[in-house]
């Protein structure tokens, strides 16, 4: 078992009083060629690597998320029913939230905890990785099909319309359909 998939599981158990009922992960990616070229249609080649981000969760019967990130050391919280932008870690999967809502996902709550051994600043996707990992919970628990460029362009829209910042499809793209070995 991985070291971070071990551990997730762990701080599950401690804050929550069980074991997680699924664990979720999504790698961040790096370039061969094409860094920055994405969003303006030049040529990438994007690869999965073996640094990601993990959630360890199990759903709820309300419409609350509760998430707790290791690495923040921080409890964040949020009703489905009433998403509000602020400023912080949180806005990431919020805005995974609000984008997959706006697409006509019915989602279901979950609470859960959240890692990620992806060093956020290094041009390795750490967003993206967040934003898909997010979406898997949410995939998890809510049982709509997993469908990879469409979650990658919700990751997107998360990305450029909730949190602000102008980036490409690429990176989402990337950490939701990568797969080792490829």
């Amino acid at each position: 078992m991985d070291t971070l998939h071990k551990s997730v599981r762990n701080k599950f158990l401690e804050r929550f009083g069980a074991a997680p009922d699924i664990i979720v992960r999504a790698p961040g990616r790096v370039n061969l060629i094409g860094e920055h070229t994405d969003y303006n249609e030049g040529y990438a080649l994007p690869m999965a690597i073996d640094q990601a981000v993990w959630i360890a969760l199990r759903s709820r019967e309300d419409r609350q998320v509760s998430l707790y990130s290791v690495e923040e050391d921080d409890l964040g919280e949020f009703s489905l029913d009433k998403l509000e932008r602020k400023q912080g870690w949180l806005e990431y999967p919020k805005g995974m939230a609000w984008a997959l809502q706006e697409a006509g996902y019915t989602l279901s709550g979950f609470e859960g905890v959240l890692t990620s051994d992806v060093p956020r600043g290094s041009g390795l996707s750490s967003s993206a990785a967040l934003e898909m990992a997010v979406a898997r919970a949410f995939h998890e628990v809510s049982e709509f099909p997993w469908d990879a460029v469409q979650m990658a362009l919700l990751g997107q829209r998360c990305e450029n319309d909730w949190v602000g910042a102008n980036t490409g499809v690429m990176d989402q793209l990337t950490s939701a359909a990568g797969q080792q070995g490829y």
